[in-house]
């Protein structure tokens, strides 16, 4: 198994908004849905500072992440555009293989 794990900074007028998008049903779960081996995607709210939150994406490999990035691409880049603005900061935090 391959996971990623990002933490983002929100702004507090866009917590609402990120949760949308980067939650359960969010766009970025139905995109990632789309590749051939995502097996899914947490979202967790900092619990005194409500504007910190981090996601886990798990992908059976780092394989099966790379090549949908690769099919992807564009439709990737498009929606990470689109999500700049409910943030302050993004940070990979890590990436790890099982």
């Amino acid at each position: 198994m391959y996971t990623i794990i990002w933490r983002f900074e929100v702004l507090p007028a866009a917590i609402a908004d990120f949760g949308a998008m980067y939650g359960p049903e969010g766009e970025w779960v139905r995109l990632f849905r789309a590749g051939r081996g995502y097996l899914g995607t947490e979202l967790f709210q900092h619990t005194v500072d409500e504007t910190r939150f981090v996601t886990v994406d798990r992908w059976e490999s780092r394989e099966a992440f790379e090549m949908f990035r690769a099919r992807n691409v564009h439709a990737y880049a498009e929606l990470d555009a689109r999500c700049e603005r409910f943030t302050s900061s993004e940070t990979l935090l890590g990436e790890t293989e099982e």
